[in-house]
């Protein structure tokens, strides 16, 4: 597959020959909803709690006598029938963690790959570094690619702090170093912008 490779200005500087094992795979759709539910439920904390009739304050003893009142018997007041007393079968702390093979997650993020580059939502560029951080720098890159008005998630093959640090205060964009994605963000940005030294981590990783 022939992708069109560009600098920051915009210009077009040569073509990028992209896998067709990792972005032109079979797209598994009932895959990537899997892989995606497992993300959304491992990022959970599972601390909900509430108090049962044992747990709340108070009750220590009968509200009242038995019988002659004309009321409901009643044996404490942390009875979920109080008000302020316990609940019945409420949420308690528990666990989401979904397991997954690593060959299935891979498979997932090349369905990702793949409908990203079936629908022209890839920008490869030669590079992408910058001496110093610097917001407008990046604001105007954006631009040059046309696009402005979209979300963007810039994938880089290794940790750079200039590139980092000038994007992280622009809406609608982020940035993750290519051994991170995940089908979540695949699917959650409009575009995906990569410089061509991601583009080789990826096909060494899921080629």
């Amino acid at each position: 597959m022939q992708l069109v490779m560009k600098n920051m200005a915009g210009e077009q500087v040569g073509e990028i020959e992209l896998s067709e094992a990792v972005f032109g795979a079979p797209v598994n759709r009932g895959l990537m909803h899997q892989a995606l539910l497992r993300q959304l439920a491992n990022a959970r904390l599972g601390t909900h709690k509430t108090k049962t009739r044992g747990e709340v304050r108070g009750g220590g003893r009968k509200p009242w006598k038995q019988k002659g009142t004309g009321r409901a018997r009643a044996g404490s007041i942390t009875a979920p029938t109080f008000v302020g007393g316990g609940t019945v079968f409420g949420p308690t702390p528990r666990k989401y963690t979904q397991k997954m093979p690593q060959k299935m997650r891979q498979a997932a993020l090349r369905s990702a790959l793949s409908v990203k580059a079936s629908s022209e939502q890839i920008v490869v560029l030669d590079s992408l570094s910058m001496d110093a951080p610097k917001t407008k720098t990046m604001v105007k890159t954006l631009e040059n690619l046309g696009l402005t008005g979209q979300s963007v998630l810039v994938l880089l093959a290794e940790r750079n702090m200039p590139v980092e640090r000038s994007i992280s205060n622009l809406p609608n964009t982020k940035v993750l170093e290519s051994g991170y994605i995940s089908v979540r963000d695949l699917l959650g940005y409009d575009v995906v912008v990569m410089p061509q030294a991601a583009v080789e981590h990826i096909h060494a990783w899921l080629g």
